[in-house]
């Protein structure tokens, strides 16, 4: 594919460079040889960027000029996501149900639907068009789900829960597992209570290998439109995630969470229950949240605190010793 086209389809601007010059995909900055596309979005490349081979990279519109043929970006990282897709093409599942499949005669499947090899699917379930059910997805009763439904091997979703169009679920996945909720009894020992509520997941959801959604005791676990859930990740039941969230890799929400819109938790983020996550707030890597935390605020540590402040008390705590032997000789 030749440069200028590619420009054209990314809507960015070719600078210093042949414009027929043949691009045969795509890599990282410092692995990108000669007909490769790259990018550069962090400041910390700058130096990658002038030493790379590649044929082309995609730079913010106020980079430095490179020797390199360079696509001026408003969101290199973007456009950058968008330049794979014209050079990866992921596999394509060809509409039928596999002779292994079980799926009951009360199910409504809708159209160009490929369900897979051993895929179950139980009684009174719906599933909208182009669905793609691949090995050993099961789908419990009652369950209703949307359009362009992509559920890859081993992924399950419990019963009654209900999900939008366009939603992915990697590996592993279970949608709407039991909240973990015991009651002690007189005698000292767990009861289980009973998990009643649906786990809804709304449009553009994407839900990563291994990550669990726990369904509600009473009302519903809800994951609102366009959040991302990585892998490992643990929702409680009863909680709530926003529109447009992230939730990194190993984020554990106690039950009852309600987590805002555009928030991000990093790496293995714990909230404890019954906490409210305000809008655009961030949480840095491990931090431990057993408190509410206000819209916008980007917070870190345990307990999690702001994070300016938590790197100014970093600072000390590796100065500890030093101090303390100070004072021991006052």
């Amino acid at each position: 594919m030749q440069l200028r086209e590619i420009a054209a389809r990314l809507g960015t601007r070719l600078e210093n460079g042949s414009p027929e010059t043949e691009i045969t995909g795509v890599a990282g900055i410092e692995d990108a040889g000669p007909g490769q596309l790259t990018f550069i979005s962090n400041p910390r490349y700058a130096a990658a960027a002038h030493n790379t081979k590649a044929a082309a990279v995609i730079v913010s519109e106020d980079f430095p000029a490179l020797p390199s043929a360079m696509l001026r970006s408003k969101n290199p990282y973007f456009d950058f996501s968008r330049a794979l897709e014209m050079f990866y093409q992921p596999p394509q599942y060809l509409p039928g149900i596999h002779s292994t499949a079980v799926v009951h005669s009360s199910a409504k499947i809708g159209k160009h639907a490929h369900i897979g090899p051993y895929v179950v699917i139980s009684e009174d379930v719906e599933i909208g068009d182009n669905a793609v059910l691949l090995a050993h997805a099961v789908i419990y009763c009652g369950v209703k789900i949307g359009n362009n439904f992509l559920a890859h091997s081993h992924a399950i979703v419990r019963e009654f829960c209900r999900i939008g169009n366009n939603v992915v679920l990697q590996n592993g996945v279970v949608v709407g597992g039991d909240g973990f909720g015991f009651a002690k009894d007189g005698s000292g020992h767990w009861h289980k209570i009973v998990q009643s509520g649906p786990t809804v997941i709304e449009d553009d959801v994407e839900i990563q290998a291994n990550a669990c959604i726990d369904r509600a005791s009473v009302g519903e676990t809800r994951i609102s439109r366009g959040a991302k859930i990585d892998n490992l990740v643990q929702v409680g039941h009863g909680s709530t995630v926003g529109e447009d969230t992230l939730l990194c890799a190993q984020v554990g929400l106690a039950g009852s969470t309600d987590v805002g819109n555009k928030v991000i938790l990093a790496g293995q983020v714990g909230v404890a229950g019954h906490c409210t996550i305000g809008d655009g707030a961030i949480a840095t890597a491990q931090s431990g949240i057993p408190h509410d935390v206000a819209a916008g605020a980007i917070v870190s540590g345990y307990p999690a605190i702001d994070n300016k402040l938590w790197l100014r008390c970093v600072a000390v705590f590796n100065r500890l010793p030093e101090i303390a032997k100070l004072l021991r000789k006052k």
